[in-house]
């Protein structure tokens, strides 16, 4: 196979990725390798992608952010996932995690307040797996 042949068929690769979801860099690079491309033809097909438009970091960051908020995941989860998939630079300024937090205790547990400790140890826990701070899961508790 000719380097011109190969460097296609990388190309065609990635693009078919590219249509199932948004892929960040670091992503596309890794299942671009396990398919058996040199790294020289996986930069080069990543620097082309990245000059068509066709993969962004900035679009991939944005859609994971929203998704992950959409399911209810705290700003620490998401800075930490998106860390594992190459991306250091994003914005979480446009939600507000503090009310994410409450609605998400209140989804799953209803707008009462816990009837004792271990049961708000329960809810804390919960609300600390899904990635939230101590403040926002201490304002999570707050009666309006």
């Amino acid at each position: 196979m000719t380097t011109q042949s190969r460097k296609n068929s990388c190309y065609a690769a990635a693009i078919a990725i590219l249509q199932r979801r948004e892929h960040s860099t670091l992503e596309l690079r890794q299942k671009l390798s396990s398919k058996t491309f040199s790294d020289n033809e996986i930069e080069q097909v990543i620097d082309l992608l990245i000059k068509e438009n066709y993969q962004s970091d900035t679009r991939f960051a944005s859609e994971f952010v929203r998704l992950r908020v959409n399911q209810g995941k705290g700003n620490k989860l998401i800075i930490q996932q998106l860390q594992q998939k190459g991306i250091e630079d994003f914005d979480l300024s446009g939600f507000d995690f503090f009310a994410l937090a409450k609605a998400v205790r209140v989804k799953k547990y209803g707008n009462q307040p816990p009837k004792n400790h271990q049961e708000k140890a329960k809810q804390q826990r919960f609300l600390q797996s899904r990635g939230f701070d101590f403040e926002q899961i201490k304002q999570s508790f707050v009666q309006d």
